[in-house]
């Protein structure tokens, strides 16, 4: 349970900022500009695999792109995606959705704009050695329905897991927390998080100072890794609002072998994803299906 509370309040282990790092601009294609906080400078942080924010303007687009071995979160900030992958699944997301993408055994699928600015979130979990075979699947939460809570200056979206006493209702195969946070100045927040999760935090606007009031403020677009604890505290000591996201996670402690969007084991595993990706087998047999409109 997430609470308010005065200066007084401390955890039995808070946990304190072990890394910052920032999440630098580039263009990557026709209209596509990505700030990747997790998955260059910062490899991954298990269970996570990449974290990016980016922005899309007509014609751009992501298109076409196979996956397996993993879930995906689509956040969107501002305007619209649309989806649509081989089975013939297809919808838009807008402003304050969220698209879950469970890619499982694999899926081809394409992210293309829906209006003329839009900017987005996309984190990718991975999934256990025993669950990256599922079958695919996808579920589109519209704002309306992520629950929130607002205490003392301070709101928050649960989009997975609890803050504030209230619970998502978004069920995720790897157990995590993904937490919006919005901190109007002078406001404080400390939020619960298993001991054993990994966490870090992502800056979309503002600056604000973690871990301890002693640290630096630390401002947007960094990602924010924490050290070991059973909660974090965050102040906003700026004359700016402080909004960002908390995003936690139990460790899967199994290897990991990425190339590109297949995230597997062993290296063996992403030869042969590679090789059913191209004989069109073993979860790929739609793969001629593929026609981004």
């Amino acid at each position: 349970m997430s609470e308010i509370l005065d200066n007084s309040f401390a955890f039995s282990t808070p946990r304190l900022v072990f890394k910052k790092v920032l999440a630098q601009s580039q263009s990557e294609g026709d209209g596509i500009v990505v700030r990747k906080g997790i998955g260059s400078e910062l490899k991954n942080l298990d269970p996570f695999v990449l974290l990016y924010h980016f922005s899309v303007s007509p014609p751009g687009g992501f298109q076409d792109h196979p996956h397996r071995g993993f879930e995906s979160v689509t956040y969107m900030l501002e305007g619209g995606i649309t989806h649509q992958d081989f089975a013939g699944h297809k919808g838009t997301i807008r402003a304050g959705d969220i698209q879950w993408m469970t890619v499982g055994r694999g899926i081809i699928h394409s992210e293309m704009p829906a209006e003329a600015n839009n900017n987005a979130l996309q984190l990718w979990i991975n999934l256990s050695a025993n669950d990256k075979m599922i079958e695919p699947k996808y579920k589109e939460v519209p704002s309306e329905k992520i629950v929130t809570a607002e205490k003392e200056g301070v709101e928050v979206k649960v989009i997975a897991g609890k803050a504030m006493g209230v619970d998502s209702a978004v069920y995720t195969r790897t157990p995590i927390m993904f937490l919006d946070f919005s901190m109007i100045p002078g406001t404080e927040l400390h939020q619960s998080i298993p001991e054993s999760w990994n966490s870090f935090a992502y800056i979309i606007e503002g600056e604000g100072v973690f871990g301890s009031q002693n640290s630096s403020p630390i401002v947007a677009h960094h990602v924010i890794v924490f050290t070991q604890g059973d909660g974090l505290s965050v102040w906003n000591k700026s004359s700016k609002p402080l909004r960002f996201l908390l995003i936690g996670g139990q460790p899967l402690n199994e290897p990991i072998a990425q190339q590109g969007p297949f995230v597997m084991n062993t290296q063996s595993e992403i030869d042969q994803t590679i090789q059913d990706y191209q004989n069109r087998t073993n979860g790929f047999e739609m793969r001629l299906n593929c026609i981004s409109q």
